[in-house]
């Protein structure tokens, strides 16, 4: 049975959809089949896997309304073993269409539950937010990983998303664990950097994954590409440290 884990923070930007993508292909590259689930309206995970997303009729968001299930609206990637359901602005839309509707948060988790054992790995990009989206993620899946960028406001709001974590917890996935913390943009150069890297791991403790992923040009670069960092830069540091995380998570496993 696949592992679904949530991958979220609702600050924008600090490596949420990189880490999803790249994750996943070097998770592949592991010998795992994995499908990437994108819940963000953005729709950056499709078209960071070549997707051209906008022109797309089977998507997240037909499966959360019910016209779709969620293995009717599988695509394959160019990697073998990595599919996707990818999402587009159309989701923006969900929170309107749920007005009203009972069980609301579980709309994922049922739909998820048909495929969940085709994969090893279900990776879910959360949106920039603690919406009805994030909380459909969050009771769909057995853990959340955080993204965290290690810049000043990094620790900012991450009160408000563990208080999200814990209701899901308490009303409605009870076994819903931290599954880590990843460090993301990493500058080893900056002394604001590891006074970052130094309180979260003082906090979370050994649940911050070993592994940091550094700020690298060639990581913002792959996504216009359509390609995950092993694919377009396979011998830098991105891809380096995406693989150490791979490594590190079925490591734990």
């Amino acid at each position: 049975m696949g592992k679904i884990v949530s991958i979220s923070n609702q600050k924008g930007g600090v490596g949420k959809t990189t880490t999803a993508i790249n994750l996943a292909s070097n998770l592949v590259d592991l010998g795992k089949k994995v499908l990437l689930l994108d819940i963000d309206p953005q729709g950056n995970s499709g078209s960071g896997l070549g997707l051209e997303v906008q022109s797309l009729s089977k998507t997240t968001y037909e499966v959360m309304i019910g016209e779709l299930s969620a293995r009717e609206a599988i695509q394959k990637t160019f990697i073998p073993n990595l599919d996707i359901i990818p999402s587009n602005i159309n989701l923006s839309g969900l929170e309107v269409d749920f007005l009203g509707i009972e069980k609301k948060e579980f709309k994922l988790k049922d739909a998820l539950a048909s495929i969940k054992e085709s994969y090893d790995y279900i990776l879910i990009d959360c949106p920039p937010s603690l919406g009805v989206l994030t909380i459909n993620a969050l009771c769909a899946s057995q853990s959340v990983m955080i993204t965290l960028q290690t810049e000043y406001f990094a620790l900012e709001g991450l009160s408000q998303l563990m208080r999200i974590i814990s209701l899901v917890q308490s009303q409605w996935n009870p076994s819903l664990a931290l599954e880590g913390v990843l460090l993301t943009m990493y500058d080893k150069r900056t002394n604001l950097a590891n006074q970052v890297a130094d309180d979260v791991r003082n906090y979370f403790k050994e649940k911050v994954y070993e592994t940091v992923i550094p700020r690298n040009i060639k990581l913002s670069e792959a996504p216009s590409f359509g390609k995950p960092i092993n694919y377009y830069d396979p011998d830098g540091v991105g891809a380096k440290s995406y693989k150490s995380l791979a490594e590190e998570i079925v490591g734990r496993a």
